[in-house]
């Protein structure tokens, strides 16, 4: 145990030295999403969503669309909060996160593919889409844009442009790093806050939150990171970072890769 706690220990202090690297500004275009305090950016672990379904879809069994994860986290969405137009009409943030814009325009029966018609992005565009989110293959990006979007006047090109530059800019960091360097083992999940502050700056581990499945809550699946709606052409800087209510992961936490 004191030889493996040792080379985390060394393994973080390496970080440390990339974390110069990972404060350049990325130049995420904002979301003109009017009366929006601040987005959730929703970042899948593959492999570890992908072991914690009993029936893996598409995204899971082809050996294609699991290449993804060689690139690190993979996109889930990009979450408003709660708009000001809908807080004045009652609604609560709780039915928000539920049901987002299908208070507007309520979901239609039938699975994704079926109930949304498929997005008009420019070619280049949903090619890094293929790649960025392998869960397009399930058209998780028409339910995606249909709950999260819709209602708010964004345009799908803009979102997906921003949404896939932010997941570029945690993957290129040095948090991105120490997650992939521990895939297909075990860290600790304060290990996992500490390397995000080591990232993006001091008491920022609060915009993190860490999802995990599975036997006892130890199987990462997704992390969500807070961010400013008005700061996130300077994502991942601590200013544009926003806190976030914590997960229910374990003290220790498996980071699944796949065989």
């Amino acid at each position: 145990m004191i030889r493996r706690a040792g080379r985390a220990a060394l393994l973080l202090a390496s970080l440390l030295l990339g974390a110069l690297v990972t404060a350049s500004v990325w130049a995420a275009p904002p979301l003109a999403a009017e009366g929006v305090e601040r987005y959730t950016l929703a970042l899948t672990w593959h492999p570890g969503f992908c072991a914690s379904r009993s029936q893996p879809p598409r995204e899971c069994r082809e050996s294609r669309l699991r290449r993804a994860a060689e690139d690190g986290f993979v996109l889930h969405g990009l979450w408003a909060s709660l708009p000001a137009d809908f807080r004045k009409q009652g609604v609560t943030r709780r039915e928000w996160r539920r049901k987002g814009c299908f208070l507007e325009a309520p979901r239609p029966d039938g699975g994704f593919c079926r109930a949304h018609a498929p997005l008009a992005l420019p070619e280049a565009l949903g090619r890094r889409l293929d790649r960025g989110m392998p869960g397009r293959a399930s058209c998780l990006d028409r339910y995606q844009y249909a709950k999260h979007a819709a209602c708010l006047a964004l345009p799908a090109e803009t979102l997906f442009a921003t949404s896939l530059a932010l997941r570029e800019a945690v993957n290129d960091s040095a948090f991105g790093d120490f997650v992939a360097l521990h895939r297909g083992g075990e860290v600790g999940r304060n290990a996992l806050i500490d390397a995000f502050e080591a990232a993006f700056g001091d008491d920022t581990g609060r915009a993190l939150r860490l999802e995990c499945r599975g036997r006892g809550n130890r199987l990462l699946t997704e992390v969500r990171i807070g961010i400013d709606a008005d700061a996130l052409e300077r994502f991942p800087g601590a200013d544009s970072l926003v806190r976030l209510d914590r997960g229910r992961c374990a003290s220790r936490v498996r980071i699944a890769d796949f065989d």
